[in-house]
This record gives C-alpha cells, sequence and structure tokens, in this order.
C-alpha cells in the first residue's frame, strides 16, 4: 500500500479528533499507530525528519499527546513547532499554545488550510466563523486556538465544536500531505 494510502487509513477514524485530550472510541494504541508506520516507512522512502513528523501528527489524531509531545518537542522547525501547538491547543494550555504557533511564523500550509477550511465553512454557512479564522483571506492559528478555548469551555454549542472539529481534521491532512510530499500533487 502507498505511504499516501496507509497514512490516510490512519486518519479515518469514526470521528474527528476532540477538540480536546479526551481519548476517542476507534483510536488505535501508541504501539499499533506505531506498527504500522513502522512497516508503511519501510517501503516509503521518506526521509528520517518526515518519518518524526507524521508519526507526532498521527499519533496526535489518535489521542496519545504525550506521545506526540515527546516527538514534536525535539523537532526544531516550523512544522514542529505547528504539531507543539497542535499539541498544546488540545492539552489544553492555550497560552503555550499560543507560543509554539508564534514559533511557526507564516507556515506554507497555512495558505492550503485557509483555502480548504474557507470553502468547507461557506458549505456551512458560519461566515462569521470564517471571517473570524481567516481574516483578510489569511489562516489565523491563534484565532483557531481562542475559538477551540471558547467551544471547550462550554461556552459554545456542539455544532460549533463539530465545526472545529472538521476544521482540526483539515489542519492535519494538510500537514501530512506537506510532510509526506503530496501536497504538491493536489
Amino acid at each position: 500500500m502507498p505511504l499516501s494510502d496507509t497514512i490516510s487509513a490512519l486518519l479515518n477514524t469514526p470521528e474527528p479528533a476532540d477538540l480536546g485530550p479526551h481519548p476517542r472510541a476507534g483510536t488505535l494504541s501508541v504501539r499499533d499507530v506505531n506498527a504500522r508506520l513502522d512497516e508503511a516507512f519501510r517501503f516509503g522512502g521518506i526521509s528520517a525528519g518526515s518519518q518524526q513528523l507524521i508519526r507526532s501528527a498521527v499519533l496526535l489524531w489518535h489521542d496519545h499527546l504525550d506521545a506526540s509531545h515527546t516527538i514534536s518537542q525535539d523537532l526544531h522547525s516550523s512544522d514542529g513547532s505547528f504539531l507543539h501547538g497542535i499539541m498544546h491547543r488540545r492539552e489544553p494550555d492555550y497560552f503555550n499554545a499560543k507560543y509554539w504557533f508564534a514559533r511557526v511564523r507564516n507556515h506554507a500550509s497555512y495558505p492550503e488550510i485557509a483555502q480548504r477550511v474557507s470553502a468547507f465553512l461557506d458549505g456551512q454557512g458560519a461566515t462569521a466563523l470564517k471571517s473570524e479564522l481567516i481574516p483578510a483571506g489569511k489562516w489565523d492559528a491563534d484565532a483557531f486556538v481562542d475559538a477551540c478555548e471558547a467551544a471547550s469551555a462550554r461556552r459554545g454549542t456542539e455544532a460549533q465544536r463539530t465545526l472545529l472539529r472538521e476544521i482540526q481534521r483539515i489542519e492535519t491532512t494538510v500537514l501530512i500531505e506537506r510532510f509526506t510530499g503530496t501536497a504538491s500533487q493536489r
């Protein structure tokens, strides 16, 4: 199975990752995630650095925040900081998440995230959230942290949390495409 198919299968969970640290049904154990990735990497021809990014992202998707954090905290790049920011957003440590997103700066994936999230929110009729997250057509990672904080603090509705979880899925998918080198094939 091609690497991108293996990764897509790993991200195809019954429901998107929670905004917080709560584990969901239908996720894999750390051991199973690592075993499937190890097998996929044997044939994928992907760099060791990209393997670490993918592993950290997939572990995060399967609600293994500590295991993901152990990897991302040693990835001293914009990509590693992005994963580190997501982990702290889900922890939830919103102040620390914003610190790591500040280290990301203007990530190469932001335009693609903005485009996909914009299309998604247009389809949902969520214009206010779109204006909040994508002001002037640019992805605002801090605004997404704020939206997740507001929704997780029970001030938001279940419908808002569902939208944000889908946006988190888009964010993760775009990152994985970047890490696997399939982003330019779209």
